[in-house]
């Protein structure tokens, strides 16, 4: 079981850095869609999974973003982690409109509240927008795609599997 954890943890990974490179207009370049993998991920594999990859996937976009934040993107990188562990946890026992709301107000108004004391209020008011347009981007994707790849990460679809 190890191994496919790992395999699903990778591809997801890997899907979060195709969506890094697609980007939302914002006064940051590091807003993408980079998250709904790492919902994915905590939906079907566990809010641990999922924050692994969130961690991940918000550093690859800060790249290729050309890190403009700098390192607040660790302390970004970490709230996104947090916020998809939550997810995850609220998703898998049955409070999934409770999970969507949540994820989308703590990514777009909440996680950006420590940058009004680290840069200025300024900044967060105009990067808000933006995370708010990712964030319903990203949860919309994720609740379409969670449904229809549920049998594959569960193992219902492979019924002549080999085991060990």
């Amino acid at each position: 079981m190890k191994g496919k954890m790992v395999s699903s943890l990778a591809m997801l990974t890997a899907l979060s850095a195709v969506g890094a490179s697609i980007k939302i207009p914002a006064i940051v370049g590091s807003v993408a869609l980079d998250i709904f993998p790492a919902l994915i991920a905590a939906a079907l594999l566990g809010g641990g999974a999922g924050a692994i990859v969130a961690a991940f996937g918000h550093l690859l976009s800060a790249v290729i973003g050309g890190f403009p934040l700098g390192p607040m993107h660790f302390l970004i990188s970490a709230e996104m982690a947090v916020l998809v562990w939550l997810f995850g946890s609220l998703y898998r026992n049955s409070h999934k409109v409770t999970a969507i709301v949540l994820f989308i107000v703590g990514n777009a108004i909440l996680a950006p509240i420590p940058f009004v004391f680290l840069l200025n209020k300024a900044f967060y008011l105009a990067i808000v927008p933006s995370l708010l347009l990712g964030s319903i981007i990203n949860t919309g994707i994720a609740m379409v795609v969670i449904p229809r790849l549920s049998s594959v990460f569960l193992g219902k679809l492979v019924k002549n599997e080999v085991k060990p």
